[in-house]
């Protein structure tokens, strides 16, 4: 009977029956709402087996066609005159020209429903014309579980405008380190990832976010890359897929890997210009492109 079982799950593997990416149940979380960027060299056991020739398909979900980023700082070291205040400013210069380079650029030939402006393909956009950035002072704990997250999210909604078009990216300080459930970031005792994003239903709004942990250890930094640009390759990873699989219902390959993963570590990251940056999977060129 054991031996039966084993041969059963692993024809469903062969199918795909277990590898299929749904809005109940993304392969790359535990929780099903959040999808992990795994940190190098780290196989995570929530994460899709890669398939690389496989170009990803639309699923009908939405997407964000023209896309907006808040950066939400959390701790009293990104303020003015903190130690992180050099890191905040990077992190948002390269928020700022993100969104209308060759890099992002890369996902226009994709597509979906949006619910602000319709049917389409997602277009360049100016990231920073959102409600403003937000430092929040205040000291996050060690350990930012991802309902912790979420609450510093809404915590920012209470006091600006919702936008069904926003990412909210959360950063926070090397003192502290995201949990997912018992997955952490660097810092954390079980590393597994090294940024992840998701969304979350409150109040009938949709909200688009993400958690990029301070780079601190090697798995989450790639060979020449500076702290910052370290970050940087992980916002241009997260801000992509939340926009071209916000709900983790739009677009994936049959194993559920979205558009970044399946160029993630490998190729190697890279600089343009001295921003970090990963390579982007393009179903036009059927490989991983620098840009497009």
């Amino acid at each position: 009977m054991k031996k039966c079982l084993i041969l059963t799950a692993a024809v469903l593997f062969a199918t795909g029956v277990f590898a299929q990416n749904t809005p109940e149940l993304n392969p790359a979380s535990e929780n099903g709402h959040t999808h992990h960027y795994p940190a190098f060299g780290f196989v995570d056991p929530f994460a899709a087996f890669a398939r690389p020739g496989q170009n990803p398909t639309y699923h009908g979900g939405n997407v964000i066609r023209n896309a907006r980023v808040v950066l939400i700082f959390w701790g009293p070291s990104f303020a003015s005159g903190g130690s992180d205040a050099g890191y905040a400013a990077a992190v948002q210069s390269f928020r700022n020209q993100y969104g209308t380079n060759p890099e992002y650029n890369v996902i226009t030939q994709y597509y979906g429903s949006d619910p602000i402006s319709g049917y389409g393909n997602i277009a360049q956009s100016n990231l920073a014309t959102g409600t403003a950035d937000w430092f929040d002072t205040s000291t996050p704990p060690k350990n930012v579980t991802d309902s912790t997250v979420q609450s510093e999210v809404l915590r920012y909604l209470s006091s600006h405008t919702f936008d069904n078009n926003t990412v909210y990216e959360v950063f926070i300080p090397s003192a502290s380190y995201s949990s997912d459930g018992t997955a952490t970031s660097c810092g954390g005792p079980h590393l597994t990832y090294c940024a992840y994003h998701g969304s979350f239903s409150n109040g009938g709004r949709d909200i688009k976010y993400a958690i990029e942990p301070y780079p601190s250890c090697s798995g989450c930094q790639a060979s020449g890359f500076s702290t910052v640009q370290n970050v940087e390759h992980f916002i241009c990873h997260e801000t992509r897929e939340a926009v071209t699989d916000p709900d983790l219902n739009a677009w994936y390959d049959r194993s559920g890997n979205e558009l970044d993963d399946k160029c993630a570590w490998s190729p190697a990251p890279f600089i343009v210009n001295g921003f970090g940056y990963q390579y982007e999977w393009s179903n036009s060129a059927g490989g991983c492109v620098k840009s497009q």
